[in-house]
């Protein structure tokens, strides 16, 4: 098991006054194996796998966890496995996606934004969630302009119900204008996928926060052979000043600990 750990690598989220691990803990694997695009199948891990998982992030720095509703029973789960540790975590979930049946389906009306993090808060057993994402259905820009929802997520912040807002969206349109109007946006970012990179060049000058999802392709760029596939992408990533995390979403303790090694080495040679 590697030493190298992230406690002394966090950085600032944009303007948001987050400071956060350059690796997040994504948790779609905590609540939900239907309709979820990984190379290989799992299983679910129970409550003790669940702890063991969370208990090892965190004492290797990671203090971003990454959540949503549509992630199945993930939000469930995540508010007893965090009792008592609220404060050690960035808590990340998300608006405008239910997963109910085997199906998403999308709804970012201001009614439904704030019955979601209602719900959010409850399900995590907090008063506060430090960053909601609108989890788009790829019109990003109309839902943005059209749907109330980032009015909605504006005043849920006054009230001090979230602490930031944002985009995890799929075009560069989207996300430019959910830095220009909010405090964040979540991007796709790899070997395999560089469009949405103007997203992180806006939020490096202006002082925004980006979180990148597949950062690994969703571990299918760990299936390439040649040269070593995850240092490759850190260093991809961490090399973009506008870059503050990447939600890495694995459930296998191993597989975690090589991330962060990777990560602190990357980030590490980064600064030297």
């Amino acid at each position: 098991m590697s030493l190298a750990t992230l406690h002394d690598l966090h950085r600032p989220l944009g303007g948001t006054g987050l400071s956060v691990s350059p690796l997040g803990l994504g948790t779609v694997k905590l609540g939900r194996d239907q309709g979820v695009k990984y190379p290989t199948g799992f299983r679910i891990p129970d409550d003790a796998e669940a702890r063991r998982l969370l208990a090892l992030a965190r004492e290797q720095g990671i203090n971003l966890i990454d959540t949503a509703p549509a992630y199945g029973v993930s939000e469930e789960r995540l508010g007893p496995l965090l009792r008592g540790q609220r404060d050690a975590w960035v808590i990340v979930s998300k608006v405008g996606e239910e997963f109910e049946n085997g199906r998403s389906r999308f709804d970012f009306s201001p009614a439904h934004t704030r019955f979601s993090v209602e719900r959010s808060l409850k399900r995590l057993e907090t008063d506060r969630i430090d960053l909601i994402l609108v989890h788009s259905d790829g019109n990003d820009v109309a839902i943005l302009r059209e749907s109330g929802v980032y009015q909605t997520l504006a005043e849920l912040k006054r009230e001090g119900k979230i602490r930031a807002f944002g985009l995890s969206g799929k075009t560069v349109e989207g996300g430019l204008l959910a830095l220009q109007q909010g405090d964040c946006a979540m991007i796709t970012l790899n070997l395999n996928d560089q469009r949405e990179r103007p997203v992180a060049d806006y939020a490096a000058i202006h002082g925004k926060g980006i979180l990148v999802k597949k950062a690994l392709a969703s571990g299918h760029v760990c299936l390439d052979g040649g040269t070593d596939p995850v240092r490759a992408s850190f260093e991809l990533l961490f090399q973009h000043p506008g870059v503050a995390s990447a939600i890495i979403g694995t459930i296998n303790p191993l597989h975690l600990s090589d991330n962060i090694s990777a990560a602190a080495a990357v980030i590490r040679q980064e600064r030297q």
